[in-house]
């Protein structure tokens, strides 16, 4: 999974991307001509150590998020205006977004639109990027309009259908409604999936908010979510979060319960990311390894036996499967077929989250 980290400046994006990958990507400083920074976050799921404690695993390989910190210039500061070609790139090929909207006052770092207004942010970059699918649908139909003047009756058939919905899509945009608020069957969605539009992209509002001042993070959610009801708005102390990773667990323990700041809100982000998605993770457990495989929801088992490996998904017979639950309470494989909690699954089977699964195949 990828997700892009994205806001104007000084509002603690980098901060942020250091929280949450435990990096050392500089702080403080932005230029345009910075290169994005790039981490990876493992995602914590305690039934691994559970598992792998039960399977006697030689280690343990938990799920990734692949996060990008993205350098973005507002539109008024680039000669040319709009997003850039290359922060268009990481944006385009990102599944979710992660907008960081500054929610504390800071004399010394003004804010670059003059005061603190999160929804006024996030209304701000949301229009860049319907800006930018502007800037796609426009480049798609001159081209459409072209190859319809020399295409079979056919194929101008399916493209009179795709210039319809763009022509559409387009029209709603001009009228600041951005594609995840327009009405599209699951048709005209999977048509438009190639695109990679910025506004249909899955999107969490990170409210970076001051150390002692999260208990304001209802007031925040409110305000945002008056312009913005499609968005989930989690709030996080970004700098107390990158300052922890310095300490051990129990100091930092301990310093979380001294300012009053709960623990959990980097996890969290993390696991709404895989829920906007509609992510699951199977598990897999052994001498071996234990590991976590996500996948979206609703995956048939040998689309999912694919994640493992090509050849299982091509050589699929059937899927061994356990709830966790019912692995743990046995403690072993031979235990649970034993109890007949192992069950033998086939093709049209959903592997479901938690789901301990052993492919059986033959290529």
């Amino acid at each position: 999974m990828k997700a892009a980290i994205v806001g104007l400046r000084h509002c603690g994006k980098t901060t942020l991307f250091n929280a949450l990958t435990r990096g050392v990507a500089e702080v403080g400083s932005y230029s345009s001509a910075l290169k994005p920074n790039i981490g990876v976050r493992k995602v914590d799921d305690p039934r691994l150590d559970v598992l792998a404690k039960l399977t006697h695993s030689a280690r343990i390989v938990p799920a990734e998020v692949n996060v990008t910190d993205v350098n973005y210039v507002p539109r008024e500061s680039q000669e040319s205006g709009g997003i850039s070609a290359e922060v268009l790139g990481y944006l385009s090929t990102a599944e979710a977004l992660l907008q960081v909207v500054r929610c504390f006052e800071e004399p010394s770092v003004p804010h670059p639109l003059g005061s603190i207004d999160p929804a006024r942010d996030v209304a701000t970059f949301d229009l860049e990027l319907a800006f930018s699918d502007l800037g796609v649908l426009e480049r798609r139909l001159l081209r459409l309009k072209d190859k319809m003047k020399a295409a079979k009756p056919q194929e101008r058939a399916a493209q009179q259908v795709e210039q319809t919905l763009l022509e559409r899509i387009k029209q709603e945009l001009e009228a600041e409604v951005p594609i995840r608020r327009q009405t599209l069957t699951d048709d005209e969605r999977k048509l438009l999936s190639g695109y990679q539009f910025l506004t249909a992209k899955p999107t969490l509002i990170i409210a970076n908010m001051k150390e002692g001042e999260l208990s304001r993070a209802a007031e925040v959610e409110q305000a945002v979510k008056a312009r913005f009801p499609e968005f989930l708005v989690l709030p996080v102390c970004a700098k107390l979060e990158m300052e922890l990773l310095e300490l051990g667990p129990e100091e930092a323990a301990e310093y979380r319960e001294a300012v009053g700041s709960p623990a959990g809100s980097i996890e969290r982000i993390v696991s709404e990311c895989l829920r906007v998605l509609g992510l699951v993770s199977f598990l897999t457990t052994g001498p071996d390894e234990t590991r976590a495989w996500t996948i979206q929801r609703g995956t048939p088992a040998p689309q999912a036996a694919g994640k493992v490996h090509s050849d299982i998904e091509k050589g699929f017979i059937r899927a061994e499967v356990i709830t966790y639950d019912d692995f743990v309470a046995c403690g072993t494989e031979h235990e649970a077929r034993k109890r007949g909690v192992l069950r033998l699954e086939g093709k049209d089977y959903v592997v479901q989250d938690g789901d301990v699964v052993n492919f059986l195949f033959n290529v």
